[in-house]
C-alpha cells in the first residue's frame, strides 16, 4: 500500500479526496499490522529515543474512538496513552491554547494519541468564534478581532510547536478521517434506531451538521497550512471503518519501520558475567 497517496497535497482540494475506499481483507491485514506496531513500540520503548504523537480529527461519527480501540488492541497498555480533549477547564483557560496539549505529550518510548487535538483551536473556535472569549486574550475584544489573520497566526504557532517537538524526538502523524455527509447521516440514524446506541446521540450533532460546509472550508484551510514534512496530514477515506483503521495502522507501521529502532546492549562488564548470573540462578 502506498500510504503517501493519502498525504494532503496543496495541489488538491479536500473534496477531491475520496471518502470511500474498500481494501480487500482489511480486517485480516489490520490484525497483522497491529501486531507489528506492538513489536515496534516495544523496541522503541527499549531504545528510549523517540515517542509518537498520533493526532485524529474528523467530523462527528467519523469513527475516531473505535479506530483507536482496533488499531492499538495488541499494543502494551502502558505503551499507549490516549487523550480525548473536551471543552477547556477553568485551569486550562488560564494558560495559552497549547498548554494543555504540551503537558499531555507522550514520554519517550510511548505512543500518545490525541482524540481531537490542538487543531480544535482553529476549527471549532473558527466556526464558533465566541468560544475564544473564554480565553481572555488581551488583544481580542470582539468577534471582528477573530479574523483570518488571527487563526492563521494560531496555525503558525501550531507549526512551530510541532517542529519543536519533532526536533526533540517526537514522531508526528496526523489523520483527518474524511467521512461523507451521507455516511454521517446514516451513522446518526443508526444511533437513533438502535436503542443500545441511543446514548451516543446528541441533539448538538444535528446543529453542527447544519454547519457542514463551514467545517469543510475550515478543515481545508487548516490542512493546507499545517501539513508539513515533519508533521504531515493524511486524509483517510472513512466511510468504510475497517478500511480506515487498516490504512491508519499501515501508515503508522511503515513510518515506525523507517527509524530502525534497536534494543540497547548491556554494558560489557555485565555481558562478561552473563554465564555467572545464569549459573547462580540455576543453582538456587
Amino acid at each position: 500500500m502506498n500510504t503517501n497517496a493519502y498525504i494532503f497535497s496543496k495541489k488538491r482540494k479536500l473534496n477531491e479526496f475520496s471518502t470511500k475506499e474498500v481494501v480487500d481483507n482489511a480486517k485480516k491485514k489490520l490484525k497483522k499490522s497491529r501486531k507489528k506496531i506492538s513489536d515496534l513500540q516495544d523496541t522503541m520503548y527499549a531504545e528510549g529515543k523517540y515517542s509518537v504523537l498520533l493526532c485524529l480529527q474528523g467530523m462527528d461519527t467519523a469513527g475516531k474512538d473505535s479506530l483507536i480501540r482496533e488499531v492499538f488492541k495488541d499494543v502494551n497498555a502502558r505503551g499507549v496513552v490516549v487523550h480525548s480533549f473536551k471543552v477547556p477547564t477553568e485551569l486550562e483557560l488560564k494558560h495559552d491554547f497549547l498548554w494543555r496539549h504540551y503537558i499531555a505529550l507522550p514520554a519517550k518510548g510511548k505512543i500518545g494519541v490525541f482524540n481531537r487535538t490542538h487543531y480544535e483551536n482553529v476549527l471549532v473556535t473558527r466556526v464558533h468564534p465566541e468560544y475564544v472569549f473564554a480565553e481572555n486574550i488581551p488583544t481580542v475584544n470582539n468577534v471582528d478581532d477573530l479574523n483570518d489573520t488571527f487563526y492563521h497566526d494560531r496555525m503558525e504557532r501550531i507549526n512551530q510547536f510541532e517542529r519543536h517537538i519533532s526536533e526533540n524526538g517526537t514522531i508526528i502523524l496526523k489523520f483527518f478521517l474524511n467521512i461523507s455527509k451521507e455516511e454521517q447521516k446514516n451513522r446518526l440514524l443508526r444511533r437513533l434506531n438502535i436503542p443500545e446506541k441511543n446514548w451516543k446521540f446528541s441533539a448538538g450533532d444535528l446543529k453542527e451538521r447544519k454547519l457542514w460546509d463551514k467545517y469543510q472550508e475550515c478543515y481545508e484551510d487548516m490542512l493546507l497550512r499545517t501539513s508539513t514534512n515533519y508533521a504531515p496530514w493524511y486524509v483517510i477515506p472513512a466511510d468504510d471503518k475497517t478500511t480506515a483503521r487498516y490504512i491508519v495502522a499501515k501508515t503508522l507501521e511503515k513510518e515506525l519501520e523507517k527509524y530502525n529502532f534497536k534494543e540497547p546492549t548491556l554494558p560489557k562488564k555485565v555481558l562478561d558475567q552473563i554465564d555467572e548470573f545464569k549459573k547462580e540462578l540455576t543453582n538456587e
